[in-house]
C-alpha cells in the first residue's frame, strides 16, 4: 500500500455522464490526502526510536480486522476461491502490499516525506515501462517525453536531497523506488483478478495476506516483549496510520471510482504529492525550496501528460 489505491481499480470503466459528482470528487480528494498522510505519520513515529519492521507490523495488525471484514463483505454470495485464485492473491498481496509497504517504510528513514511521495507518484510511468519490458507494448514518442519530464523532476529533487541529507539518500531513494516497482508489478498483474474477483474483494484479501506477512516478519526478527518498551506516541500514531491513512482511503477511493470512474479519480489523486509536501512543511518542518517545487511540478506534469496521452 505504498501508492494511491486509485490504481487498484484500473479495470473500472468511466461513467457515461461527463459531469463529475461532488460526492465523488470529495471522496477522491479526501482519500488522496489521507493516504499521503502515511509518510508524515511514519516520520513522526521514527522520532521515538521505533524501527520499520515494528512500525509496519503495528499498522498492519491494527488494520487486519478491517480488511478481513472488507474481504468477507465483498465476497458475500460469491463462489469460493479456486486454487489458482488463492495463489494469485498470495503473490499480489506479497508484492503489492507487503513488499511495497516494507520498502517504503524502510526508505522513509533516510529521505524526506516530500521526496518519498514524488518517487511513489512515478508509479504510472513504471507500469508503462514494465508493460514495455515484459509484454512488448509499444511506448510512443509522446509517452517517452512524459517519462522524461517526470524523471527529470525526481532527479532535480534528488540532487537537492543529496546536498541536504548526504549519501543516505541513495539508500532511501533506492528503497522507495523499489517500493514503487513492487506496487507497479502488482498493478500489471492484478487487472485479470480485479475483473474476476472485484476490486474490493481483491483488495481485502490481498491486504489481509500482506498483514500476515508483516506480522510473521516481526515475530521472526523482533522480540514480542519489545512492544512494552514502545513510546505511547508510537501506538496512537499506528492507530491513526491503520485507520485514517490505510483503511479509510482505500474505501474512500473505491467509492469515488464508483461515482465518477477510475480515470477522473486517478487525476484527482494528483493532490497527494502536494498535500504531502504541505504537511511535511507544517508538521515535520521540512524545507520548502524552489528545487522541491520545481521537481513536483515536473513529476505531476509528466504524469498528467501520460494520462492525457492514454485518453487520446
Amino acid at each position: 500500500m505504498s501508492s494511491s489505491p486509485t490504481a487498484t481499480s484500473v479495470a473500472s470503466s468511466e461513467p457515461a455522464s461527463a459531469r463529475v459528482p461532488l460526492s465523488g470528487l470529495l471522496l477522491a480528494v479526501g482519500g488522496a490526502i489521507a493516504f499521503s498522510g502515511k509518510a508524515i505519520i511514519v516520520k513522526l513515529a521514527y522520532r521515538h526510536g521505533v524501527d520499520a519492521i515494528t512500525l509496519l507490523m503495528l499498522r498492519m495488525l491494527l488494520a487486519l480486522p478491517l480488511f478481513l471484514l472488507l474481504a468477507w463483505w465483498a465476497g458475500r454470495g460469491k463462489p469460493p476461491l479456486t486454487g489458482r485464485e488463492k495463489l494469485a492473491i498470495l503473490g499480489l498481496g506479497f508484492s503489492g502490499y507487503y513488499l511495497a509497504s516494507f520498502l517504503d517504510f524502510a526508505g522513509l528513514a533516510y529521505v524526506s516525506a516530500s521526496f518519498e511521495r514524488l518517487i511513489l507518484y512515478l508509479n504510472p510511468t513504471i507500469v508503462l515501462l514494465l508493460s514495455w519490458a515484459m509484454f512488448g507494448r509499444r511506448v510512443t514518442l509522446r509517452q517517452a517525453g512524459a517519462l522524461a519530464v517526470s524523471y527529470a523532476g525526481v532527479l532535480l529533487v534528488f540532487g537537492h536531497e543529496l546536498q541536504v541529507a548526504g549519501a543516505n539518500v541513495w539508500l532511501g531513494g533506492g528503497l522507495v523506488f523499489g517500493s514503487a516497482v513492487a506496487y507497479a508489478l502488482y498493478l500489471v498483474y492484478s487487472g485479470e483478478w480485479v475483473k474476476r474477483l472485484g476490486a474490493m474483494r481483491l483488495t481485502g484479501l490481498a491486504t489481509s495476506v500482506a498483514c500476515g506477512f508483516c506480522i510473521a516478519q516481526f515475530l521472526l526478527t523482533r522480540p514480542v516483549s519489545g512492544l512494552a518498551d514502545l513510546a505511547p506516541a508510537v501506538w496512537w500514531l499506528s492507530v491513526l496510520n491503520a485507520l485514517a491513512c490505510t483503511f479509510a482511503p482505500v474505501l474512500m477511493v473505491m467509492m469515488a471510482i464508483e461515482r465518477m470512474g477510475a480515470g477522473v479519480a486517478a487525476q484527482t489523486g494528483m493532490v497527494g504529492p502536494m498535500s504531502t509536501i504541505l504537511m511535511g512543511v507544517l508538521i515535520l518542518d521540512e524545507p520548502l525550496t524552489g528545487w522541491v517545487v520545481a521537481g513536483t511540478v515536473l513529476v505531476l506534469g509528466g504524469v498528467w501528460l501520460l494520462a492525457r496521452q492514454r485518453r487520446i
